[in-house]
């Protein structure tokens, strides 16, 4: 398989791997991610916005590793927190903290407020290994619950209140989730498009370089 027909996913988490193969299961491209390679360094995720994060870590792994590569960001904004905490959502509460201590300091925080409109954003990011990139982006509108509800789920979908299934983000099923949430939404503009992404990458890969001569005409 050619690397035009390789994509990484610039990530080590085997479900949101599994999640895209999936989704893209009937495409000629074989799905990697950077369990697939050796050792590389971690990219410093600075950017101020989701989109500025998502090209970084997609671009950075294309350079590296020469094949075309995909990343997302994503993250909680907060009205009434003038969008916090963002970009910074992974590391709001402290380097170190649990999931179950974000959504307690969110709650704290928020524990005055009437207010409560947040929304759930996601940025997805194609790069090839000399610099432009494809972007996919969607949000999911919702409210941050009084209390934490939901065993599923990861991060803030405890306190995640979608009204229109009327549960947490946590208390959804994968597939109820996978069809609402910001990522969801923005997976399936990329897998709507797939052939138009094959393309854009057939364009933008730089071309194999030739090993010897392979004409009949180089035959002396």
């Amino acid at each position: 398989m050619n690397p035009n027909r390789t994509l990484v996913i610039a990530t080590r988490n085997k479900g949101k791997t599994a999640e895209i193969r999936d989704l893209l299961k009937d495409f000629p491209v074989e799905i990697k991610n950077l369990d697939d390679f050796g050792p590389i360094p971690e990219v410093v995720e600075d950017g101020e916005t989701f989109d500025e994060n998502a090209y970084k870590k997609a671009s950075f792994t294309a350079r590296i590793l020469g094949y075309p590569a995909l990343s997302d960001d994503s993250g909680l904004v907060v009205e009434a927190l003038d969008g916090a905490p963002g970009v910074h959502s992974a590391r709001w509460a402290g380097p170190d903290a649990s999931d179950a201590q974000r959504c307690e300091k969110l709650m704290k925080v928020l524990e005055d407020q009437t207010n409560r409109a947040a929304a759930f954003e996601c940025v997805i990011s194609i790069a090839v290994p000399e610099g432009p990139a494809l972007t996919y982006e969607d949000r999911c509108e919702g409210i941050i619950a009084r209390a934490p509800a939901g065993e599923n789920g990861f991060g803030y979908d405890p306190v995640f209140f979608f009204p229109p299934l009327k549960k947490t983000f946590a208390q959804l099923t994968m597939a109820e989730k996978s069809r609402v949430s910001h990522r969801g939404k923005a997976l399936q503009q990329v897998q709507n498009e797939f052939e138009k992404v094959l393309k854009w990458i057939d364009r933008h890969m730089p071309s194999p370089q030739a090993a010897g001569c392979q004409s009949l005409s180089c035959e002396g």
